[in-house]
């Protein structure tokens, strides 16, 4: 009998190990009519968002991943914890894409792929995993956790970030950031710059108007042609 039940418990880890990342596709869709802006809530996964000329609609492609799972507990976890939706709220979008916590689930993410009009305000509250923005030419804010952020081709920017390397790129308005640790890589923006910064490397080249050093923590600090003033408070 002893043997017996080593067997089986040995045949149940074998069979543990060979499970794969449970992996799903979801689509999501809405119009835009009267629509300003979209506001994203994300757990852990990557965001890409990318403004689109033309486009009359919010698209949204999210990969689901448990990792390491059954196909039968995978498809439980996302039954009961998995909060994917976008829907209109008067003039905003709102799209959730995030898993509830506790020990079910816990390693589960979504990585979502967010298409949108050019010129509509985006709104990021986001939890861990890369964030890359390119050409939405709205206002875009974001507050995040953890991960990479580059931003590119936007209007004015805010950044309230954890840790992670920032990375902007071409602005037209201004761009204020409050940054926890890791390197900021600012160039070519036409209005002002803000930064307040817990510890990494700060270079800032191409400003039109001023720059304005809250606190650049710890770390290199570079600034090139920035054609109004430089103030740096610490």
């Amino acid at each position: 009998m002893r043997s017996f039940i080593v067997m089986a418990m040995f045949a149940a880890s074998l069979a543990q190990a060979g499970w794969s990342d449970y992996e799903e596709v979801r689509d999501l869709e809405i119009d835009v009519d009267n629509v300003s802006r979209l506001s994203i809530k994300a757990g852990a996964g990557s965001m890409d968002v990318t403004g689109v000329p033309g486009l009359d609609n919010i698209s949204v492609k999210a990969i689901i991943v448990v990792p390491n799972t059954s196909n039968e507990k995978a498809i439980k976890v996302i039954a009961s914890k998995m909060n994917l939706s976008l829907q209109q709220e008067g003039g905003e979008a709102r799209l959730d894409a995030w898993f509830d916590g506790g020990i079910m689930g816990s390693d589960a993410y979504i990585a979502i792929d967010v298409r949108v009009p050019q010129g509509l305000s985006v709104s990021i509250d986001d939890g861990s995993g890369s964030i890359d923005v390119i050409d939405v030419a709205g206002d875009v804010t974001i507050d995040d956790g953890s991960g990479s952020i580059d931003v590119e081709n936007v209007a004015n920017l805010k950044i309230d970030d954890g840790s992670g390397s920032i990375d902007v790129e071409n602005a037209s308005g201004d761009v204020w950031i409050v940054d926890g640790s890791g390197s900021i890589s600012i160039v070519h923006v036409a209005g002002s710059v803000t930064i307040d910064d817990g510890s990494g490397s700060i270079k800032v080249s191409d400003v039109e108007k001023d720059l304005i050093i809250v606190d650049d923590g710890s770390g290199g600090l570079s600034i090139s042609d920035v054609r109004g003033s430089v103030d740096q408070e610490t």
